[in-house]
């Protein structure tokens, strides 16, 4: 576990600091406690590299971090788009599998999600039980289990390795405490402004994202940005690492974003647990430090 370090105090602080009374002192731990409980959320980015076709393994793998990031103190926890099948899944497995949702393993879930009291994003792809198209879904289990929200993929590629899906139609933000409403992103859905709009105008107040968006020539070139820039509102953004069969993620950054600029990039040669502290009240990071969980 990594965790970065901060300023040392100086000497006049020091002073400052050692001036108050033990009655004041206890009066301030309680207000430091009390502002930390009100106004800091923990957000758990569970940047992973999922096995292409490999459900068993990669089930394994997104139990095991949501246990540790839980265990870290993780509020929210966010996984990278496909973590379930990896980006590539459709020649060694096909899509048979995709069920409608929730199946009994998503439910296993979202009772994994309640027990640890923890608000979930999850990845996961969907059948539609009236149609039998099939969708890049992400969904949110609230605290107590339950499905919040979900949101279709819209920007879906029509040949290659999304081929298998459909593209959503535009979505409404969903109510995730402690925000009254928050806009769901997937990977290439920021490429287009007009989405990230639309959900700051049906009263976003957050946007997160998850995405399996590789480096390189096709790769993310300052999109996750402008939706800050263009709605006024932060953007968490899940990305993924590791190799799949026609992309390589390992250089894949996870971001956060606001105003038009990243407030942290995050990268990891394997799968990790990055845990972040946004500051509700301000609208930004609590702190540029962050802490890293290799799994």
């Amino acid at each position: 576990m990594e965790r970065s370090q901060p300023a040392p105090l100086t000497r006049r602080q020091f002073l400052q600091v050692s001036a108050w009374s033990a009655a004041t002192a206890g009066f301030a731990s309680a207000l430091s406690e009390n502002m930390i409980t009100s106004h800091s959320l923990s957000v758990a980015l569970l940047h992973l590299a999922p096995r292409p076709g490999d459900l068993p393994h990669n089930r394994q793998l997104i139990e095991t971090a949501i246990t540790k990031a839980a265990a870290l103190g993780a509020t929210w926890i966010v996984t990278p788009e496909l973590c379930v099948c990896g980006y590539t899944f459709t020649d060694r497995i096909g899509t048979d599998w995709i069920l409608p949702q929730p199946d009994a393993w998503m439910r296993s879930l979202g009772q994994l999600a309640s027990r640890r009291r923890v608000t979930l994003f999850l990845s996961h792809p969907e059948r539609d039980l009236q149609t039998q198209q099939l969708y890049n879904s992400l969904f949110v289990f609230g605290r107590d289990g339950h499905i919040l929200g979900k949101h279709r993929k819209i920007n879906t590629l029509r040949v290659g390795s999304e081929a298998w899906s459909s593209p959503g139609e535009s979505s409404l933000p969903s109510r995730v405490p402690p925000y009254d409403s928050v806009g769901l992103l997937i990977c290439a859905d920021a490429y287009s402004p007009e989405i990230a709009r639309k959900l700051r105008d049906g009263g976003a107040r957050l946007l997160v994202s998850s995405a399996a968006w590789a480096p390189g020539l096709y790769g993310p070139s300052g999109e996750w940005e402008r939706c800050t820039r263009d709605t006024g509102l932060p953007l968490f953004v899940c990305n993924r690492t590791g190799a799949d069969q026609t992309l390589d993620f390992t250089e894949a950054e996870s971001v956060i974003a606001k105003g038009g600029r990243r407030l942290l990039s995050l990268q990891a040669k394997r799968s990790t647990i990055f845990l972040i502290e946004w500051n509700q009240q301000t609208h930004t990071l609590a702190s540029r430090g962050y802490t890293k969980v290799e799994l």
